[in-house]
């Protein structure tokens, strides 16, 4: 009798402590992990466009892309990694050095200059493909934006310029965003004086759109 009482309260105890184990992993030893964490960094990879040129580094993509993240709850750095006046080859050559910090994503803008040169669009094809392949090998999360050509350069070109972008996105598999300048592109309010760049407001603008194709490559990183 007295063995089945001590084997009873034994059990009782036994129960408590474990559940009592449980409690303490759950409450120190998760937000210990979430701390550990940190925040997500990514990179935005690109030209003048991505380095703000014109604008306080406050005003620049990369900066009000990150307050806009931050706002929605989202605890995430964006890196500027934009040069101004790079062409894609550019942005292929100086990858690895834009990626040695280590990050978590990478948003691609680059093209524009390639554009603006009248460059060989399936040069520029190669040297996206190149990125997106170098990028899929880190198991990074990706989103490519797109560009458009200048339209003095002929409609032929525009097309296949324009064609590179789609083209890789669904080669590739990863987020697309079809144009980067989308709603800002020839509005003159939303542009400096050199109707190529976008004031600060234009960058709100691009921001804003841009923002739900972020979230979703963001995705990517949650998925793994």
């Amino acid at each position: 009798m007295f063995l089945k009482v001590f084997r009873f309260r034994y059990g009782e105890v036994s129960d408590k402590v474990n559940a009592l184990i449980l409690f303490m992993l759950l409450t120190f030893a998760l937000p210990a992990q979430s701390q550990a964490a940190g925040p997500v960094r990514i990179l935005a990879l690109g030209d003048s466009l991505s380095a703000g040129y014109g604008l306080m580094q406050a005003d620049a993509f990369p900066n009000q892309l990150q307050r806009a993240l931050n706002d929605d709850g989202i605890d995430a750095v964006v890196i500027n990694a934009g040069v101004s006046g790079d062409t894609s080859a550019g942005g292929l050559s100086r990858l690895e050095w834009a990626l040695s910090e280590g990050v978590d994503a990478v948003i691609i803008e680059l093209g524009a200059n390639d554009g603006l040169r009248g460059l060989d669009p399936g040069e520029t094809f190669k040297n996206l493909d190149a990125i997106l392949s170098k990028l899929k090998r880190r198991e990074l999360a990706i989103l490519l934006t797109g560009m458009r050509a200048p339209p003095n350069l002929g409609e032929d070109y525009g097309r296949e310029f324009s064609d590179i972008y789609p083209r890789l996105a669904k080669q590739h598999e990863v987020p697309f965003y079809p144009f980067f300048l989308e709603g800002v592109a020839t509005i003159a309010e939303l542009n400096q004086e050199d109707t190529i760049h976008p004031n600060a407001r234009g960058v709100r603008v691009v921001t804003k759109s841009i923002l739900p194709y972020v979230k979703e490559m963001l995705q990517g990183i949650k998925s793994k």
